[in-house]
């Protein structure tokens, strides 16, 4: 169940959120001011938080400077009455994730803290690190690939080209857009990002190049996109594989003639956007096949960044162990500095198919369990054991249950990983994971029911 965290010194306004998100499904916890809502995120995991502006003690605006630089991946929504919409913008520009103006509909509210949590669940793959050193731009990795990496930043920062970045989930792609825009001319202006696999496909236009009053139903005010909010900086087009046929017309005349208008309007807005995209799909054989433009692939083409997987950068794996524990016990509030040697030896010859990401989820999982505040070769989660032909203990076979029950068990936790695995690759989409596994979409929701992978 996922965590939202009201913010509002209105207790009425408190009681109304809650009831409403409750009864859709999530847990919901609140708050009186900012104040109170960084004790919260102290202790709590949280999804995303619904916050107004105007309060004591920690304003909105304030609440999302603290958050953007102590929890970067959490999406914020502002609430905001008709007078201040300039002012919720301007938190737009500083990277709140959306707003909505009092008072607010119902479904509008729903549509965006849907998007805010699926952004941020593909967030996940992407580590966001505090370091202020520059000359590695807060990443993690002295390897040989990843100090080519370091001279291409260098080298593409202070100008104006559209980047393209390639590589799996988890690599780090966004980190990389982040480092190209602190480095260059535009680092004082905006870094807007949107997640294109993140919006349904209805809404991808006015998301991108924002709306007039009155242009559909529920359009009470004009709202400002993406590429506006981005005028003079930098915007990031995550995941522009997904992005649907119809708009990547659109966008070719955008990125073509720095342009667009609005939807309902007719006033031609010029703009001036840096555009660095990424994906971790083929584009080539994406066009070949007739799903991307060819024209707008060149358009984006410009200047590619590939990123490795962790598994082509071995020298890097011990490094990103160490931070991900600092990180995981500061996180957690643990102590856990023990680990026991044969798990560096197993975490250098593991695959990483989650590359960064999947670390991070495991040590922090790791952390969690750690008894005596040390990790065992015990606690290693049974995906990276069934990879590396690690041998189970003795004691883990010492039964009476018959060999079949026991081989049967065994087979259903792997295919438990597996399908867990997919499943995160894929967004928690469940249509995709069912054709990557060959399933029926009835038949992975059955398994997992079964396997207690149903997120709400």
């Amino acid at each position: 169940m996922k965590r939202i965290l009201v913010v509002d010194d209105e207790l009425n306004m408190r009681l109304v959120l809650k009831a409403m998100l409750t009864k859709e499904g999530y847990e919901v916890l609140v708050a009186e001011d900012g104040l109170a809502a960084l004790d919260v995120l102290k202790t709590t995991d949280i999804a995303t938080i619904v916050t107004d502006l105007k309060m004591p003690r920690l304003d909105g605006m304030g609440l999302l400077n603290r958050v953007a630089q102590e929890y970067p991946s959490l999406p914020i929504i502002i609430i905001t009455a008709y007078g201040t919409v300039n002012t919720a913008v301007d938190a737009l520009k500083k990277g709140a994730f959306d707003y909505i103006t009092k008072p607010f509909d119902q479904d509008d509210l729903r549509n965006v803290i849907r998007k805010a949590i699926l952004t941020r669940d593909f967030n996940q793959d992407e580590v966001i690190m505090s370091g202020e050193d520059i000359d590695r731009f807060g990443i993690v990795g002295a390897s040989q690939k990843m100090l080519d990496i370091y001279e291409t930043i260098r080298q593409v920062a202070p100008a104006t080209t559209a980047v393209l970045l390639t590589g799996e989930t988890g690599t780090g792609k966004e980190l990389i857009a982040h480092a190209i825009h602190r480095n260059s001319p535009r680092k004082e202006n905006p870094f807007i990002k949107i997640n294109c696999g993140a919006i349904t496909e209805h809404l991808v236009e006015s998301e991108l190049f924002g709306y007039e009053k009155g242009a559909f139903t529920g359009a009470v005010v004009t709202k400002p996109g993406r590429f506006e909010l981005a005028h003079t900086g930098t915007i990031f087009l995550d995941e522009i594989g997904d992005l649907p046929r119809d708009m990547q017309v659109k966008l070719l005349h955008v990125l073509q003639d720095q342009e667009f208008e609005r939807v309902g309007g007719v006033r031609t807005i010029k703009i001036d956007v840096r555009v660095i995209a990424a994906t971790n799909r083929n584009l080539l054989q994406e066009v070949k096949e007739g799903r991307f433009r060819e024209d707008l692939y060149y358009r984006l083409n410009v200047f590619p960044i590939h990123l490795p997987p962790l598994r082509e950068r071995p020298a890097d794996i011990l490094p990103l162990m160490d931070y991900f524990l600092e990180k995981c016990n500061q996180k957690l509030g643990r102590n856990v500095r023990q680990v026991d040697s044969r798990i560096m030896d197993l975490f250098t010859r593991y695959s990483w198919p989650g590359n960064v990401r999947e670390m991070e989820n495991i040590l922090e999982r790791l952390i969690l369990i750690a008894r005596d505040n040390q990790i065992t070769l015990e606690d290693i989660p049974s995906e990276i054991k069934y990879a590396l032909d690690v041998p189970a203990p003795a004691a883990e076979f010492a039964s009476d249950r018959p060999l079949k029950a026991l081989v049967k068990d065994h087979t259903e936790e792997m295919e438990k990983q597996l399908i867990a695995k997919i499943l995160d690759e894929c967004g928690q989409n469940v249509t995709k994971t069912a054709q990557q596994l060959g399933f029926s979409r009835k038949g992975l929701q059955l398994k997992m029911i079964k396997y207690g992978l149903r997120k709400d």
